[in-house]
């Protein structure tokens, strides 16, 4: 709780810090905006891009320095958290501040720039989907392969760069995993750039997703018949519902449980919980296209997992802080207890004094990060030596 008074800022500086910034960086842009921060959760974001933008032009400054100077690894590094920085305050803007796409642009550009001085193997992709085409990320699992593969999702506010900050496809790579990051309907570039808002169904998604996988399966060296997917934060219902309804899944991840998402957006009606964002209702309208408050809440009425829990028949982990203050913890147990054909179900509950107690445990990402990890890679390797017995078909 850097701004002790407003916990939407503060998820800004612990997530910068658990994914790889400085912690006098992120002090020099926290601090000129306390007193901003106690104004409340929407007023001053404007404020506060202007602080943490001024940290990071300096650094890219430095970066641009750096490269002319053929310093490749140090400028690397910094246009790696000027990047991160750039990405954490843009996600605090209102839907209707006019700087948001460039900002949003300037932290991919940012990140790009990491990417090629740094050699990461990544490389941007486009997935055909209905009429138009999703934005994604690919990070390659070292050698020859074929490799398993996961594919990774965002919540209600975070973006694909987010992902690939977290750390989490390094250490997927590590276990001879590739990640696939895409912004789907409703986030990042997808929502952003192009306009494409978000739906229930998210099976529709992970189908085209999976398409594109199998005709690029060689060029990618992944395994078409070792596909998972995580999601995080509404995530934890994005890749849930997904899994339950498309059989090419083979394992998923709720990273921080969403088990019924129409029933917390009614609790925020009624003030109860914190919101992940400000502008809050300005944004979720933004993210399903809808008119007003009654069209938003038409829109997401069938946004949980009662009903569609129980048609999971692949592995299935998931995970919480029990200090969760935006999705409470009782969501997981119920995600859990209804999944109840998953042949490997899984329910691991952060808490004092192991740490990750926070919502998607972003207090202390990094050690959760490389748990789900582990088990990814674990059951990949259960379910090619036949484990569990081939998935039924899900049907409509």
């Amino acid at each position: 709780m850097y701004f002790p008074d407003n916990y939407v800022w503060s998820m800004a500086p612990v997530a910068a810090l658990n994914c790889g910034g400085l912690i006098d960086e992120v002090d020099r842009a926290c601090k000129p905006v306390l007193l901003a921060s106690q104004r409340g959760d929407d007023a001053g974001t404007e404020e506060l891009y202007a602080a943490w933008e001024a940290v990071a032009d300096r650094l890219v400054a430095k970066a641009e320095d750096d490269e002319a100077r053929g310093r490749r690894i140090g400028a690397g590094e910094t246009y790696y958290r000027a990047s991160l920085y750039t990405s954490q305050a843009e996600r605090l803007q209102s839907p209707f501040w006019p700087g948001r796409n460039a900002a949003y642009q300037k932290s991919i550009d940012l990140l790009l720039k990491h990417v090629e001085l740094s050699g990461v193997p990544l490389t941007t992709v486009e997935i055909p989907f209905e009429d138009a085409s999703l934005p994604g990320y690919f990070y390659r699992a070292p050698g020859e392969g074929p490799h398993p593969v996961v594919i990774q999702w965002n919540g209600l506010d975070s973006t694909k760069e987010m992902m690939f900050y977290s750390g989490f496809p390094r250490m997927l790579a590590e276990r001879g995993v590739s990640t696939l990051m895409v912004d789907t309907p409703g986030s990042g570039e997808a929502l952003r750039l192009r306009g494409l808002t978000a739906r229930y169904d998210t099976e529709v998604w992970a189908g085209a997703i999976i398409d594109w996988l199998e005709a690029n399966a060689e060029a990618l060296a992944v395994d078409p018949d070792a596909i998972g997917i995580v999601g995080w934060s509404l995530g934890g219902y994005y890749a849930p519902r997904a899994l339950a309804f498309e059989p090419r899944l083979k394992l998923g991840v709720a990273w921080g449980a969403n088990h019924d998402w129409a029933a917390v957006q009614q609790a925020r009606r009624n003030r109860e919980g914190e919101n992940p964002v400000p502008h809050y209702w300005d944004h979720v309208k933004w993210v399903w296209g809808a008119a007003d408050l009654d069209d938003f809440f038409e829109k997401t009425k069938g946004m949980h997992l009662n009903g569609v829990a129980e048609r999971i028949t692949a592995p299935l982990f998931i995970t919480h802080g029990a200090n969760d203050r935006q999705i409470p913890v009782k969501y997981a147990h119920e995600t859990y207890e209804q999944a109840v054909d998953s042949p490997k179900r899984e329910l691991r509950i952060f808490d004092d004094p192991e740490g990750g107690t926070e919502h998607i445990s972003i207090d202390h990402m990094a050690y959760v990060a490389s748990i789900i990890a582990d088990w990814v890679a674990e059951t990949f390797g259960e379910l090619a030596t036949g484990a569990f017995p081939e998935r039924a078909a899900a049907t409509a």
